[in-house]
């Protein structure tokens, strides 16, 4: 894949675009599980997707260009996530479901635009499970300015997330604008899995937001430790899938997300036989 990644632009966007949703993807969602939201990403992928299949519905029935795919899932995704922290307010004693409610939302409206735009194709299929070739020059530059972006308001506000996601009850009282934090913070989610859906497909996101932090979890002894084995994973994870997925042929997100399952089940084995007593001291 080397040369070829030397030779080919779409490869080249590919691999970089992946290496950036390897950091990104991993990154939020170590905040993402600790706080115990990890069904936030799977609601707002579904509303991604809600988005993409507006965007090729607009593109297929009123020729409408200037709106792609990438920038409808982006947009529907955002908005999921600001109507997610809406119905977390109404439903004060029961947080929880606002989950469901929006991706149930996303749901019906993927399978409304889908039909109106006369159901799958080519295109939709490499949005739902990625794909090696899809990633041009221009999606690259904007996934690229979402990571910098992201990067830069985890650096900023660490301190804050890091205590929202721990104790959010003391954080508001010590005076955090927690409402004001979390909103930014699902904002965040909302933005990486937009910008991986082209690499790892809308219904395989979430998968990489999780698996590497709970591999990590495994083996980390703190959060910071915990976040940079959790980006390693992801990394690892993206390379391995990438490379799988161009030689065998098939949608990358498929093989990221076997990479990434086969990367957790070495750490639990890693934990096990590690804190496994000798049989001089077994009773």
């Amino acid at each position: 894949m080397l040369t070829d990644f030397l030779q080919y632009d779409f490869l080249r966007n590919t691999f970089l675009t992946g290496l950036l949703i390897g950091i990104i993807a991993p990154l939020l969602g170590t905040f993402i599980v600790v706080r115990r939201l990890s069904l936030i990403a799977d609601a707002l992928s579904h509303v991604t997707l809600a988005g993409i299949a507006f965007g090729l519905m607009l593109e297929k029935k009123f020729a409408v260009t200037m709106i792609t795919p990438l920038y409808s899932g982006m947009v529907f995704s955002v908005i999921g996530s600001v109507l997610i922290e809406k119905l977390r307010r109404v439903y004060k004693a029961y947080q929880e479901i606002a989950i469901p409610i929006i991706m149930s939302a996303g749901v019906g409206l993927s399978v409304i635009f889908i039909s109106v735009a006369d159901g799958f194709n080519t295109e939709l299929f490499n949005y739902l499970f990625g794909s090696v070739s899809a990633v041009s020059r221009n999606d690259f530059l904007t996934i690229l300015g979402i990571s910098i972006f992201i990067m830069l308001v985890v650096a900023l506000f660490y301190k804050e997330l890091f205590t929202l996601s721990f104790d959010e009850e003391h954080a508001t009282i010590s005076g955090l604008h927690a409402k004001s934090i979390h909103l930014l913070f699902i904002v965040l989610t909302a933005l990486v899995i937009a910008a991986s859906i082209r690499i790892v497909g809308v219904l395989l996101v979430s998968a990489l937001m999780t698996l590497p932090v709970a591999a990590s979890m495994r083996l980390a002894k703190g959060f910071k430790q915990m976040t940079i084995i959790s980006v390693l994973f992801g990394e690892v994870s993206v390379v391995i899938g990438l490379v799988t997925g161009y030689y065998l042929d098939i949608p990358p997100g498929g093989t990221i997300v076997m990479a990434a399952v086969v990367i957790l089940l070495v750490s639990i084995g890693i934990k096990h036989f590690s804190f496994r007593p000798s049989k001089a001291y077994r009773t």
